[in-house]
């Protein structure tokens, strides 16, 4: 770590969570959860200047590629809910996009999967 890192560390904790989300709330759970992966928008030369230290600070981490919400937490030492809160207002302004988790895959059924069994056992023994 060096000094840039332990100052933006230090500055970091001595802003509140509302100064650094400008007070907005969560978004909904089923927008952000924490394995939803989120990556940059590929267009760079749009990104205006007036956003706030730590939302460049997520768009650059998202540059190179897709990582989770709690993992971009981790990366920033913030909460997740201001991470949440800044990674939602970054996507509805169109420079992040996100990918949200894979659905379970439904049970298997387990008569079937026995019969099978069953019958890989009669013929190889």
């Amino acid at each position: 770590m060096n000094d840039a890192d332990k100052q933006d560390l230090e500055a970091t904790e001595l802003v509140r969570p509302y100064v650094i989300t400008n007070g907005r709330s969560l978004p909904r759970e089923s927008q952000f959860s924490l394995i939803t992966l989120v990556t940059a928008t590929a267009d760079e030369q749009q990104r205006p200047a007036r956003l706030s230290p730590e939302e460049q600070n997520l768009l650059r981490m998202c540059v190179g590629g897709y990582l989770s919400v709690a993992e971009i937490a981790g990366h920033t030492q913030l909460p997740i809910g201001v991470v949440k809160i800044l990674l939602a207002a970054l996507s509805e302004a169109g420079y992040l996009v996100s990918r949200p988790p894979v659905a379970r895959a439904p049970v298997a059924n387990l008569q079937l999967l026995e019969e099978v069994l069953h019958g890989l056992q009669s013929k190889f023994g």
